[in-house]
């Protein structure tokens, strides 16, 4: 295993682009902050023939809350944004779970 010294750099990133169609209609929630929160899913298709991932996405800002309003079901969106892993309670207990926390999301037109 190596090891880092303080004079080196590491760097690391947590960026995320899924180009996929929308399943279903957004969600619109208001959390007890008070903020807005918009959720949407994206089925990406892995290729002909493989199985598709549905990928959660959550948008936090109000240009990322706009944008996901617009596309219906169906629509063909490019998503940019970082990985978070979400905790929350259930009646079974603690669960979590990944999304894509949404900076940019848009038609995309090809």
């Amino acid at each position: 295993m190596a090891h880092t010294t303080t004079d080196e750099r590491v760097h690391e990133t947590n960026q995320v682009e899924i180009t996929g169609r929308v399943s279903g209609d957004p969600t619109v929630r208001e959390m007890p902050s008070g903020d807005e929160l918009v959720t949407l899913r994206v089925v990406v298709s892995r290729g002909e023939g493989q199985p598709v991932d549905t990928i959660d996405c959550a948008c936090w800002s109000a240009g990322a809350r706009r944008a996901a309003l617009r596309p219906v079901d169906g629509t063909r969106v490019r998503v940019e944004g970082s990985l978070r892993r979400r905790f929350f309670r259930t009646p079974g207990g603690a669960a979590s779970r990944y999304e894509v926390e949404v900076s940019r999301l848009v038609r995309d037109r090809r």
